[in-house]
C-alpha cells in the first residue's frame, strides 16, 4: 500500500508572470529526505496546468517550466518513492477558483482536447519510469453531479479516453481516478477501466475543515469534539467514519484498488481533537485496506509546522514534527 503526502511546489499558478518563471517554484528536497526517513513509499504531486500552459494556448506548453515538473517528478524517484503526478487544475476545471477558466471540462470540446492532449504529453515525456516509480491521477476531486455539466457517463467518457490515450504510450501505467463531489463520493461506474480509485479523508467536514478561510461560513461552525460531534445527520465517531468508506470497501472488495489521496485536519482545530481524529481516521483505513497520504507534509494540514494549539513538539532534521502525530503516522503503516 501507498503511505506518505502531497508536497505544494506546483499546485497553484496565478497565470501571471511570476508563474511562468522557473525559479517560482521551491522543490523542498529535504522534506522529501524526511519522508523516506519516516518509511514512506508514496508522494502525490498535485499541478496546475497553467505552469505549463499559458493564457489558454492549449497547444503552446512551455518548455522551461515542464523541465521544472521533470525536476520535480525526479527529486520523488531518485530517493525511492512513487510519485503519482496529478492535474489539480486541468483545462476547464479546479475545485479551486473554477471561475478562472475560460472553458469547461464537462461541455466544451476544446477543454477536453486540450486535457487529453496534456496527459498525452506527460505520457510520452515521462514514459521511462516505471509503474513502480510514477503513476498518473487525471484529475484532482471532480465535482458532483449536476455541478458545471457533469455527469457520471460525461465523467467516465473522459476519464476512459485520457487513460486509453495514455496506455498507447505506457500499457502498464498505473492511472488513478479521484472520486465525485471533492472526491468523497466513490465511482463505481469506473471500475472496468483498471485504475485506482482515490477517495478523500476529510470527513466530517465540519471537523477538518472548521474555521478554514476559504470556507464560506466555516467560521459560523460549531466548534468540532471527536467523538460524538453531530453533523450531516450523523454522530461521528468511528464507527460513522467507517461506514463512509463503505462504498470504497465494496469496490475494493470487487477487486478494486482504494487509496485515500489526500486527508487531514485543519489547524485551528486543537491538536487533542485532531489526534483523536487521525488515530480513528488512519485505524479504519488499516482494517479497510486503504493506504493515504496526507494533505500536506508541512504546514496548516500538516504534519510539520502545523501550529496548533496544545502539540508536542520534536524537531527532526531541521523540521518541527508534531511528535504525537509523527508516531501516529509511522505506527499507522502497514506493508
Amino acid at each position: 500500500m501507498w503511505y506518505g503526502f502531497n508536497v505544494l511546489w506546483m499546485f497553484w499558478s496565478d497565470g501571471a508572470e511570476g508563474s511562468k518563471n522557473p525559479d517560482s517554484v521551491h522543490i523542498s528536497e529535504n522534506d522529501i529526505d524526511a519522508m523516506a526517513e519516516m518509511g514512506c513509499n508514496f508522494v502525490r504531486l498535485p499541478t496546475d496546468y497553467r505552469f505549463f500552459l499559458h493564457n489558454f494556448e492549449y497547444d503552446n506548453p512551455d518548455e522551461k517550466m515542464l523541465k521544472v515538473l521533470d525536476r520535480c517528478i525526479e527529486a520523488i524517484v531518485n530517493r525511492g518513492l512513487h510519485c503519482s503526478l496529478n492535474v489539480h487544475r486541468g483545462p476547464g476545471y479546479c475545485i479551486n477558483g473554477n471561475n478562472l477558466e475560460k472553458h469547461n471540462l464537462w461541455k466544451d470540446k476544446i477543454a477536453q482536447d486540450a486535457f487529453v492532449n496534456l496527459w498525452k504529453l506527460f505520457a510520452n515525456r515521462y514514459k521511462n519510469y516505471s509503474k513502480d516509480q510514477l503513476s498518473f491521477d487525471l484529475l484532482n476531486e471532480p465535482p458532483a453531479e449536476g455541478q458545471y455539466g457533469l455527469t457520471r457517463e460525461i465523467h467516465k467518457a473522459i476519464m476512459a479516453r485520457t487513460a486509453g490515450e495514455i496506455r498507447k504510450i505506457t500499457p502498464d501505467r498505473i492511472i488513478i481516478c479521484d472520486g465525485l463531489g471533492g472526491g468523497h463520493l466513490a465511482c463505481p461506474e469506473l471500475a472496468d477501466l483498471n485504475v485506482v480509485l482515490s477517495g478523500r479523508g476529510y470527513m466530517p467536514f465540519r471537523l477538518t475543515h472548521w474555521n478554514a478561510d476559504w470556507v464560506s461560513g466555516s467560521d459560523k461552525w460549531e466548534y468540532p469534539k471527536w467523538p460524538g460531534m453531530f453533523c450531516d445527520n450523523t454522530t461521528w465517531n468511528r464507527e460513522a467514519l467507517k461506514n463512509f468508506y463503505a462504498p470504497w470497501k465494496a469496490l475494493k472488495d470487487s477487486g478494486c484498488t482504494v487509496h485515500i489521496g489526500e486527508a487531514g485536519c485543519f489547524n485551528k482545530v486543537s491538536n487533542d481533537v485532531a489526534l483523536a481524529w487521525y488515530k480513528d481516521f488512519f485505524s479504519v483505513c488499516n482494517e479497510l485496506g486503504f493506504g493515504f497520504a496526507l494533505w500536506n507534509f508541512r504546514g496548516p494540514f500538516g504534519i510539520a509546522e502545523h501550529g496548533r494549539e496544545g502539540t508536542n513538539w520534536i524537531e527532526k532534521n531541521g523540521i518541527k514534527f508534531d511528535r504525537d502525530l509523527y508516531e501516529l503516522f509511522v505506527n499507522a503503516m502497514i506493508f
